[in-house]
This record gives structure tokens, C-alpha cells and sequence, in this order.
């Protein structure tokens, strides 16, 4: 009984002193924490919020990229305003941004030298207490007490494991320690306490490269950073290790072996009255670049469909087939302003890999592409390879990419397609 009393007794001292902590804190900070507000300059009324931080004595303020993007895509239907602790709101300009972090810099125009917030020069070890500061549901500016868990295991594009409670209106807003620098900035959250933070080097990157050399066209600055991270990311897909693996122990099918790419499975095989014995692998990678609400990019996704017919005739079987390649579609959400119409090329393809084996196969591919019309060089592949040489059993083959080069696209699908095969 002692015992618990006095575990009892260290947990209530340990929350009120993280309260208080927490108090003097956000009585420090607040006068360089901002609302962030995404105004419709037709009906002048707010389109969206999130939360922004001083980092510059002369006015620049941090905050989420997608607290700003339509902005960012249509300046000339927004303006971005911030709303300061004493209720005083103005206008600011977008200076910088870094769309695949998920950051933006804006300024707001200073007569006078103001307090801002201090980047930390090191990274908070796991375990640490730090403290998440922004504007929840529009509600007014708190500060929520969290834990640093390390970076999320399966991210491309680095992010913060936070256990603590980040709701809708703190994105953009800072994480600092105990010390009061920042060390991270709010951008997700899964709920049940699982916050995701953008580790505050990027932050200290973007704000670095802004003060050597300023971008002049936001629309410029975002094609080349979207460009320059599908590089990234084809190049770790191309380059690692394709692991060849069974599927219902009659196809052969790849799998990338890298952490951010998760695969699952499924199969029908404990329902008896099944028509088709359907077993399925599907791959993709847990996360996406946010241009704007309809519009994702950067996402990769991979699905293996073996069917086999139990006691069906061979013109029943390819109906249904017919009907399950059909269901293949484009892997993002984008709308005819952001991206062109598909074209497709369909072809007869035996891989050279599998040629005259008896891995042997025969598909009928279809390979589309759509190109995005604010950012040149950059597409939206679709690739289905359906086999056509087995009157009773079939194998589907389908991938997307989205926001990918022509040259990378071109080296995935060959790899791809020689990948696949008969056991």
C-alpha cells in the first residue's frame, strides 16, 4: 500500500509540475504565436485556419504548407492573414515554402525589432517532455504537454513520433523543450494521443536557403523540390533489393525491400462456396505530398491478384476476370484543372526474363500516363498487366505513380514487368 502511495503520489507530482511548466511557457511565448488565417477574398470570410511562430526578429513566421496551399496555387482568390495574443490581425505575404516537409514561411511587415521564437541547435533524445503550442478548433492558443518518441519508423520523408494531443487548428504551431526552442512543428495527428511532428532541421533549412536566396515564383520553387524528391524516392525504389516472392504458391511476384514501403494480404481461401479462389498482395507507401485538399502526389501503390476457377467454364472465368481489371484505377485524387487526360498504350508482352521457361508468361499491359499542368516533367502512372495464357487460372499485375518523371516511370515498369511471373 506504501508503494502505490508513493507511485501515486510522484505521477500527481510529476503532472502538476508539467502543468506548471507548461503555464510558464506559454506566458513566455505567446507574444510570438499567431493564428493563421486563409481568408476568400470574394466573401472575405475565412476558408481555413492553422497556427504560425515567429523565427525572425523582422517578421517570419513558420507554419504548415497546407495551412496555406490554396493560397500558394491560386493568390489571386486568397489572401493570408495573422491574427496575434491580443487580437491584432494583418496582412502577410508567402515567402518560402517546402511542400514536401510540409512547410511555409510568411512575413508579416515590422516597424520595430520583435520577439520570436529560437530553432534548437540538437535534437530532443526519446523519452523527453516537450511541449506543442497552437490554435485547436479555433478555439484560442494552448499549450499541450507530449513526449518525443523518436522518428516514425516507416516514414520516406522524415517525421516526429509525439505523444500528445495535436487537434485540428494547431497545424503550423512550434514544439519546443523545456528550454523553449523549438525542436519540431505540428503537421498530423492519428488521434489516441498520436501526434506527428516535421523535425524542426528542416524548418531550420528552409529558413536558412530563404536568407541566401529568396525564391521569386512559389510555383517554381514547388515543381523543383517535387521533382527533386520523386528523384529521391525512384532511386531508392530502383536501387534496393526486389525480393521475389509466391503468391497462392503459383505466381512469382516482387517485393521492395525498403521500410517504408508496408504490404498486406488477403485471400478467400476459408470461404468453400467461393467461385474463384482469390488471393491478393498489396504494397504502398504510408504517406503523400499534399498540394492541396484534392490534390495528393508522391504516392506509390502495388496490387497482385491471383485467381484460380473452381468448376467454372472457361467464358465465366474470363468474365469475371474481365470484371476485376476493370476496378483498376488511378491511385490520387486530381481534377482536370491539375492534371491532363490519361493516354494509354496497350500491348501483347511476354518478359524477356521469363521467355521460353517455364515461368513463362503472357500478359496484355496497358501503361497510362497523365501529365500535371502546373508542374512540367512530372506524370501520374497507371500500369496493369493482366495474363492471357491460362485458361482456368490468371494473374493481375498493377501499380500507380503519382508525380513521377517519364525516365523513372519507364525504368520502374520494366523492372516491374520483367519481376513478374509463373512459379
Amino acid at each position: 500500500m506504501k508503494t502505490l502511495f508513493t507511485l501515486v503520489f510522484i505521477l500527481l507530482s510529476h503532472t502538476i509540475f508539467a502543468a506548471e511548466q507548461a503555464e510558464e511557457i506559454f506566458a513566455q511565448l505567446t507574444p510570438s504565436l499567431y493564428q493563421i488565417k486563409l481568408i476568400d477574398k470574394a466573401s472575405g470570410e475565412k476558408s481555413s485556419i492553422g497556427s504560425g511562430f515567429q523565427i525572425s526578429a523582422d517578421g517570419i513566421i513558420a507554419t504548415n504548407y497546407h495551412v496555406i496551399s490554396s493560397y500558394a496555387r491560386h493568390p489571386e482568390k486568397y489572401r493570408i492573414e495573422y491574427l496575434d495574443y491580443q487580437g491584432k490581425s494583418g496582412q502577410v505575404d508567402l515567402v518560402s515554402v517546402d511542400v514536401i516537409n510540409d512547410l511555409a514561411l510568411v512575413k508579416r511587415h515590422v516597424d520595430l525589432d520583435m520577439p520570436y521564437f529560437i530553432l534548437s541547435d540538437k535534437k530532443p533524445i526519446k523519452g523527453e517532455q516537450l511541449f506543442a503550442l497552437g490554435n485547436p478548433h479555433d478555439l484560442g492558443m494552448i499549450v499541450v504537454p507530449g513526449t518525443y518518441n523518436g522518428l516514425k519508423k516507416e516514414s520516406f520523408n522524415e517525421r516526429i513520433h509525439f505523444t500528445g494531443s495535436i487537434n485540428s487548428g494547431m497545424s503550423g504551431g512550434p514544439v519546443v523543450n523545456k528550454d523553449e526552442k523549438v525542436v519540431g512543428i505540428n503537421v498530423a495527428t492519428s488521434g489516441n494521443q498520436i501526434g506527428f511532428l516535421v523535425p524542426h532541421e528542416k524548418l531550420v533549412t528552409l529558413f536558412s536557403d530563404y536568407k541566401k536566396n529568396a525564391p521569386t515564383d512559389i510555383k517554381q520553387q514547388m515543381s523543383a523540390q517535387l521533382m527533386a524528391n520523386q528523384n529521391k524516392l525512384m532511386s531508392a525504389l530502383l536501387n534496393n533489393t526486389w525480393q521475389s516472392k509466391e503468391l497462392a504458391g503459383k505466381a512469382m511476384i516482387p517485393i521492395i525491400d525498403v521500410p517504408f514501403i508496408r504490404c498486406w494480404g488477403d485471400s478467400n481461401a476459408d470461404k468453400k462456396d467461393a467461385l474463384i479462389l482469390a488471393a491478393i498482395a498489396n504494397c504502398s507507401l504510408d504517406e503523400n505530398t499534399y498540394l492541396s485538399s484534392h490534390f495528393f502526389t508522391g504516392s506509390v501503390e502495388i496490387e497482385f491478384r491471383y485467381m484460380q476457377a473452381k468448376n467454372l467454364s472457361d467464358n465465366k472465368f474470363y468474365h469475371l476476370y474481365q470484371r476485376q481489371i476493370s476496378r483498376a484505377g488511378a491511385g490520387n485524387r486530381a481534377g482536370k484543372d491539375d492534371v491532363t487526360e490519361y493516354q494509354c498504350h496497350h500491348d501483347i508482352i511476354t518478359p524477356a526474363s521469363t521467355a521460353g521457361s517455364s515461368q513463362e508468361i503472357k500478359n496484355k499491359s496497358i501503361f497510362c500516363t497523365r501529365a500535371y499542368k502546373e508542374f512540367p516533367g512530372l506524370f501520374d502512372v497507371l500500369y496493369l498487366g493482366a495474363s492471357i495464357d491460362k485458361n482456368q487460372q490468371a494473374l493481375v499485375s498493377h501499380f500507380t505513380l503519382a508525380g513521377v518523371s517519364k525516365k523513372n516511370a519507364l525504368a520502374f515498369t520494366g523492372k516491374f514487368m520483367e519481376a513478374v511471373s509463373w512459379k
